[in-house]
């Protein structure tokens, strides 16, 4: 395997013992731990020994030593693991060892199950545990994966069973220039009065690179002419747009029509580029530009908006007057996506939705605006539109791992099975909580963020109670609250616990004498 190939990694992992007796159960948890995972409790019958002292770290960094311990353990491993590959990787390439990496042998993986869990549609990798490594199962492009988003990642866990173990993995995706400046059209064309003064500005269409970072859009050139210079500008983003200004007014008796070239190139090697054509018609007799009464417009707009809703008017004036007066608004090149959730009237300058709306997807939105009058002057200004979230998403339960039957005899504290229950929604709408309805012998406890643990509250009698139906609800604190309930079947299986008992402590007969044999 070519070293080239394999993905750089991280690694953040830490292991724990945690010694339970029956009487004080000691909780500790150590504070460089990324992820505190619940655990099952394995019991067997017979005592195990341990060696004679053992170091335990509290929370505060101590470190004390303990004596002999003879008793029923539980072993708990956590880890994080985070490794880093180049998009586009063949389909098999290596992304890590992740046996060697958690200190596991093969032997471990296979005895154990070990097995990925993704809640994603997609499953981009594939664990080998015959030979302990991780590697490429689909082919991942990093820009159809997140798009602007940087970093790059997406996360999932590894199970093992006997004992349990729970390791999140998170795979991040580093992006390669695949992918070239380009813009939405061919060319522009522009209509522009003779009498444009000096210092004129003119928006021109933006070029899009799906790559991020060094990869991605860095500089607009423009070809040598007498007229014109190129400025460029960042948003708030980072996206970069361009205009052109005038620097030498315009004559159409002597040069009717200039042609120029506008190159976008990003920052990549090698370096990729892309062209558009500028047409420019020079006009007679419209000396004053429309002007925006704002430079900023901000407004908000409530996800879920029926389609046509109002957002904001801009609105510009021009001192010309007749026709020349007119002043009509569109849009910057706008992407397909923006383009299909809002539109602007070109008379009125009422923006309004066309499209669905959806906050867990876009919490703002910055659109660039352009007033246009009939000889080609334009001024330029900005709406910024904030996305209101509501509770449009209810909790979402996913059971990490669950056991049943458990043994009668297991002590307060044995861990039944892990969830996971996630809420897409932000502030309020997103916090959830966890409960159990009913009055059983069992509860819910968490420990890490999204994480809960269904563990026994008392001890268990199948004599009395032969299995249980627990119903656990997960509620958001929206209003109204929105919640969802998972219902599990836990078995009680038996352990030799009675002893057997005679109906009656004396038997009496009476027997005749001299009775045949």
């Amino acid at each position: 395997m070519d070293p080239s190939c394999t993905g750089t990694m991280q690694r953040m992992q830490n292991e724990k013992n945690i010694l339970d007796e029956p009487d004080s159960p000691l909780e500790c948890v150590d504070s460089s731990l990324r992820n505190i995972l619940v655990f099952f409790l394995a019991m067997s019958f017979g005592i195990k020994q341990y060696p004679e002292s053992l170091k335990w770290r509290f929370c505060c960094g101590q470190i004390l030593l303990h004596l002999i311990f003879f008793c029923y353990i539980c072993h708990f491993v956590t880890g994080h693991m985070r490794y880093s590959i180049p998009e586009e990787m063949k389909k098999g390439s290596l992304i890590g060892n992740v046996a060697q990496d958690l200190g596991l042998d093969l032997k471990r993986l296979l005895s154990g199950r070990a097995r990925i869990v993704s809640g994603e549609s997609i499953q981009y990798t594939e664990l080998k545990p015959d030979k302990g490594i991780l590697a490429v199962k689909e082919r991942i492009d990093r820009e159809q994966l997140c798009g602007d988003t940087t970093p790059c990642s997406f996360t999932f866990e590894m199970i093992l069973e006997n004992p349990m173990e729970l390791h999140q993995i998170t795979v991040e995706i580093t992006d390669i220039n695949d992918n070239s400046p380009t813009f939405k059209r061919d060319s522009m064309h522009f209509e522009i009065s003779e009498t444009a003064s000096v210092g004129a500005r003119f928006p021109l269409a933006t070029a899009e690179d799906l790559d991020v970072g060094v990869n991605g859009m860095k500089e607009y050139i423009l070809n040598d002419n007498d007229n014109f210079v190129l400025k460029q500008h960042s948003n708030a983003e980072g996206k970069k747009y361009a205009e052109i200004v005038l620097q030498k007014p315009l004559d159409r008796e002597t040069n009717p029509r200039l042609s120029l070239k506008l190159v976008a190139v990003d920052g990549g090697t090698p370096q990729r580029s892309g062209t558009v054509n500028i047409d420019v018609v020079v006009l007679d007799a419209n000396d004053n530009a429309p002007v925006f009464n704002q430079t900023l417009y901000k407004a908000t707009v409530t996800e879920n908006a029926l389609k046509n809703t109002y957002v904001t008017t801009v609105n510009a004036s021009d001192a010309d007057v007749g026709s020349n007066s007119v002043v009509t608004y569109y849009f910057s090149d706008l992407s397909n996506y923006l383009g299909d959730l809002f539109k602007i009237d070109e008379k009125s300058g009422v923006v309004v939705t066309t499209g669905f709306i959806d906050f867990e997807k876009d919490k703002k939105f910055e659109l660039q605006i352009h007033a246009k009058d009939q000889g080609g002057l334009t001024d330029t200004s900005k709406v910024i539109i904030e996305v209101v979230d509501v509770n449009d998403n209810a909790p979402a339960i996913s059971v990490m791992s669950f056991t049943s039957p458990v043994l009668e005899d297991s002590p307060p504290g044995t861990t039944i099975g892990i969830i996971n229950v996630k809420d897409l929604d932000s502030g309020d709408n997103g916090q959830v909580s966890c409960r159990i309805e009913g009055n059983v012998p069992f509860k819910i406890r968490t420990n890490l963020k999204h994480y809960y643990s269904l563990i026994t509250d008392s001890v268990l009698d199948r004599e009395m109670v032969s299995q249980y139906n627990i119903t656990v609800v997960a509620t958001d604190s929206g209003a109204p609250p929105l919640s969802a309930q998972r219902i599990f079947n836990i078995k009680v299986s038996d352990v030799n616990d009675n002893a057997p008992l005679f109906s009656n402590t004396v038997y009496s007969a009476f027997i005749t004498e001299n009775n045949s044999p």
